[in-house]
């Protein structure tokens, strides 16, 4: 009998193993949202950001894939080589720099709810390169369709729609500092936040569909997301160099800026690739993105303690 609860905890734990997995990345999101605005604020470039974000992922996961994934590590071929390179392209360079312009156009909690518009972009991709097939009369993918089209409907509300400000605890704790972010909300451009926003979850999703397609010729999760790492570091750089021509904006202190590459290089690169590419491997991109939006309630709370912001139902 114990061996039967025993074999039955395990079997359970096992298959909770995913949902786990990817809740645990969106509080691990969550602070990296709140982490960059201020480090931003601080003066800190996102260009800069990217490539020291990536230097920190590539320390921390190289070792581990070195000696972890040393027998079993396949033969790095052209087409797997060309599909890590998009790979650093769509995420490092594409996805997180224009995310950064977004969040710095319009606020973190705006930013991190756009990103509910992620799982639906994900499904629409995955169903046109075959990675996701679509029964309606089957239950699970008549939701994945229905789900589709609230998040795609809830994006169109955030675009065009400001309500009400949502009363969170804490929010109102800075009377002066909402002053401010009202007189300074005149300056930001929204037409560039939401605009870049649609097109970094364009890159994010197409990061997961690439990923999807290389690991089925590169299983090994450690060495691809050190080789990611890697070759986004890369690329970054080169991008960092052409659009920051002010040298002095690599020079960081022991700040918010330094906790911010060292935060999201470890726990949203290096950590978040890893787990995201075992979890696609089994479940596939489409349930990876799925918990994306619960990243939103938890940055909607730390952004009204931590950063004063005021939620507004609706565009920010």
């Amino acid at each position: 009998m114990a061996q039967q609860q025993a074999s039955a905890l395990s079997s359970f734990f096992n298959n909770a193993k995913p949902y786990l997995a990817m809740i645990s990345l969106q509080f691990g999101y969550a602070g990296m949202y709140i982490i960059c605005m201020v480090a931003f604020k601080h003066g800190m470039s996102h260009w800069v950001l990217v490539v020291y974000r990536h230097a920190v992922a590539t320390l921390v996961i190289a070792p581990f894939a070195y000696f972890f994934e040393r027998k079993i590590r396949p033969k790095l071929t052209l087409s797997v080589f060309l599909k890590i390179a998009a790979l650093g392209f769509l995420e490092p360079v594409l996805d997180q720099n224009l995310y950064y312009v977004g969040m710095q156009s319009t606020s973190a909690t705006f930013a991190s709810a756009f990103v509910n518009v992620l799982p639906a972009v994900t499904f629409i991709l995955a169903l046109l390169f075959r990675l996701e097939k679509v029964n309606l009369k089957q239950i699970p993918s008549l939701a994945k369709v229905i789900g589709t089209a609230i998040t795609v409907s809830g994006a169109m509300v955030m675009t065009l729609y400001k309500g009400p400000i949502v009363n969170i605890v804490g929010s109102y704790a800075h009377g002066g500092s909402h002053h401010s972010a009202s007189a300074s909300s005149t300056q930001q451009n929204w037409v560039t936040g939401i605009s870049t926003l649609f097109s970094c979850i364009f890159g994010w999703s197409g990061f997961f569909i690439v990923q999807s397609m290389t690991l089925k010729e590169y299983p090994a999760e450690l060495s691809l997301t050190a080789l990611v790492c890697v070759m986004g570091m890369i690329e970054s750089g080169v991008v960092a160099l052409i659009f920051e021509r002010d040298m002095s904006a690599w020079a960081i202190g022991f700040d918010s800026r330094i906790l911010a590459a060292a935060y999201s290089g470890v726990v949203c690169s290096g950590i978040a690739y890893y787990m995201q590419s075992v979890v696609n491997k089994v479940r596939g991109p489409v349930f990876v993105t799925a918990f994306s939006p619960l990243s939103m309630v938890i940055t909607a709370v730390l952004g009204a303690i931590v950063l004063a912001e005021q939620i507004h139902l609706g565009r920010y």
